[in-house]
């Protein structure tokens, strides 16, 4: 193997320590190293991505090449401007690659994406040599251990871990680097179609990063910027790298009580500046933390804490298996996974507005029907904080302006979206935050997504987030409102959650009015949306929807989901698009009119609201409210986390 000449392919790995891929890459003893980022037009175009998460990208890529440089001053990352499906045949020839090394991927597009690679590189003589190192453990074993099921518990997870045996130590990083070779690019740049570009309503110039050839307008293979991307500047301060992860890690795990007695449901959702949990996550995505490092750190110390000490699934390391739990539900069901359309998996839920669902594919397209110009009025509302109601609103700003919240804060949005309030398909909630979030995995998102609309994985859906009771818990002066809907900062605490409530005098005193649906100006004073509706009564309207879903029992793959016949088991007069007898999912109602919609809108100017759509509203006609219904509010405990 001396004469070997590697390719070693960062993807969601960029790091050093704990890689098995790359210490797989370094056993080849390689006469020289080739260390590549290929610069995909499919996250660049076709995915949802926001200046945050591209700003995060960019600080992990980075930090890599300058800690590959460190090692070997004439090493760095090479970032090559090109897909990888067009771009690796030709670098293999041009490069005289004998070796294509990687971490193992299990999303969707990663899983067609690598086969067609690999299919490639075989095709040249290239070998291929693949480790994982993304989860605990392999999502493909795991599966198979639960007899080709998606693991859809951590119990699922625990069981088939142990028969696969114990999560391996991380492996160190390289204390060297081999040189990388001649890197020669006499061969033609594929331009990527720029169309049709998701993230268009991002962008406030043009996306050029394709247009200065394969290693970028300085010829020295550096990363793109967010303005060579045409992108708005990132808002969030939380920024990416192995070097920040790692000294994050090191200040979590010098706190003992904390790592060891950590438990997720009572860390506050209101708390800022620190925040109350890791803030781990994005790095765990992007790979600049390892998962092994975090999970052993954390086992270590809980080891020598002692009887106290939490355990799965609400400690540290039982976070890490939710994750692996999701990732092994994905790898199972693929592209269906991240819908309810042909997904075996996922109870079907007739919500407003539906996908559309591409009949060829069978995969929701990025378009919906409104069936309902109520509920995209509530969903737009929802998706620029101004629902009205204070606590949703500040949740959803700091996800927009940081590109992450607490994880109780996601679920208080989540279900306030879909089966606590507006009755809207959690599909075009996952898209919001595939959108916003730093810490966005396809996996955990969309299972997390499912588990809060309460169609997979959870079936409690009677408790609901009070958007008033809820955050009154941990916050009674409301001071994670006052920071995020800064309108309302001098609000007395009585009206911090309900400041319709309050007094015209004292609003004017605040110097806020509560009116209209937009927010702004009223003279001299600011002005906050009333609420888009009566909390209660939605709640019991959806509760009593949902109650109707599951009596009538239908999942993702039935039959009678797939070809739309499903409505004649619902009474016209339900929630949802319920009306008539068939057509697919997000296909036009019979009698109705709607309008395709993508996701749009950034909360400026007219592209922020509502479209004026002529679709009749098929809302909560001839509904009966239900008093009693539990809510989640009394179920959660807080708890002080040691400084």
């Amino acid at each position: 193997m001396a004469n070997s000449r590697v390719l070693y392919w960062f993807r969601t790995d960029l790091r050093l320590h704990d890689s098995p891929a790359l210490a797989a890459a370094l056993d080849l003893k390689p006469e020289c190293l080739y260390c590549v980022w290929t610069w995909d037009p499919h996250y660049v175009y076709r995915a949802r991505v926001g200046p945050n998460r591209f700003q995060f990208l960019l600080d992990c890529q980075n930090d890599l090449s300058a800690s590959l440089t460190k090692l070997n001053p004439k090493q760095k990352l090479l970032l090559l401007r090109e897909a990888p499906q067009t771009l690796f045949p030709k670098l293999f020839k041009a490069w005289r690659i004998s070796h294509l090394v990687f971490e193992k991927d299990t999303d969707a597009y990663a899983k067609d994406r690598d086969e067609t690679v690999t299919r490639l590189a075989r095709e040249a003589g290239v070998e291929i040599v693949v480790r994982m190192g993304r989860t605990l453990y392999d999502p493909d074993e795991l599966v198979k251990k639960c007899k080709g099921k998606p693991t859809m518990s951590v119990t699922m997870v625990q069981n088939a871990g142990k028969q696969i045996g114990a999560i391996p130590r991380p492996t160190p990083a390289p204390t060297s680097l081999p040189d990388p070779g001649d890197t020669p690019l006499d061969f033609e740049q594929e331009q990527p179609a720029q169309q049709p570009d998701i993230n268009d309503i991002h962008r406030n110039d043009t996306e050029k990063s394709y247009s200065s050839g394969i290693s970028g307008p300085g010829s020295d293979f550096a990363p793109p910027t967010l303005q060579e991307l045409g992108l708005k500047p990132a808002t969030t301060p939380h920024r990416g790298g192995e070097t920040i992860a790692l000294r994050m890690l090191d200040s979590i795990i010098a706190n003992e009580d904390y790592t060891a007695t950590f438990e997720k449901p009572k860390t506050a959702p209101t708390a800022f500046e620190p925040q109350a949990t890791t803030l781990l996550s994005p790095h765990l995505h992007f790979g600049s933390l390892g998962v092994r490092e975090f999970y052993w750190r954390v086992q270590d110390v809980v080891s020598a804490y002692g009887r106290r000490a939490s355990q799965p699934p609400t400690s540290l390391t039982g976070q890490l298996l939710f994750r692996d739990m999701y990732f092994g539900a994905q790898a199972t069901l693929g592209y269906s996974f991240a819908q309810t359309y042909n997904n075996s998996h996922a109870r079907f839920i007739p919500w407003h507005l539906p996908s559309h669902i591409s009949p060829d594919s069978r995969l929701i397209t990025g378009g919906y029907a409104v069936d309902s110009p109520t509920a995209e009025r509530w969903f737009q509302r929802w998706k620029h904080g101004r629902t009205g109601f204070p606590w949703i609103d500040a949740l959803m700003r700091q996800l927009r302006l940081e590109g992450w919240i607490h994880h109780l804060g996601r679920h208080a949005v989540a279900s306030f979206l879909t089966r606590g309030g507006c009755y809207v398909d959690w599909e075009r909630g996952a898209e919001v935050f595939e959108e916003w979030l730093i810490d966005h995995e396809t996996a955990s998102n969309a299972g997390n997504w499912q588990w809060l609309a309460c169609v997979a994985f959870y079936s409690m859906f009677y408790r609901v987030y009070s958007p008033v009771a809820f955050p009154q818990k941990w916050d009674k002066e409301g001071k994670f409102v006052r920071r995020y809907v800064p309108e309302l900062k001098e609000y007395p605490v009585k009206y911090i959650y309900e400041p319709w409530k309050a007094p015209l005098a004292d609003q004017r005193k605040a110097g806020c009015l509560v009116m209209g649906e937009e927010g702004g100006t009223e003279g001299e004073y600011a002005t906050y949306p009333r609420p888009m509706f009566d909390f209660a009564e939605r709640r019991e309207v959806c509760l009593k929807a949902m109650k109707n879903a599951y009596k009538v029992g239908l999942y993702g793959n039935d039959p009678r989901v797939l070809d739309g016949s499903w409505r004649k088991l619902f009474d016209d007069a339900a929630e949802g698009p319920t009306e008539g007898e068939g057509g697919l999912p997000g296909a036009t109602i019979e009698g109705d009119r709607t309008e395709d919609v993508r996701q749009r809108g950034d909360g400026e100017g007219d592209d922020a609201k509502s479209p004026e759509v002529g679709t009749r509203d098929t809302g909560k006609r001839g509904l009966k409210r239900e008093r009693g219904q539990a809510t989640l509010d009394g179920l959660v405990k807080r708890k002080r986390v040691k400084k």
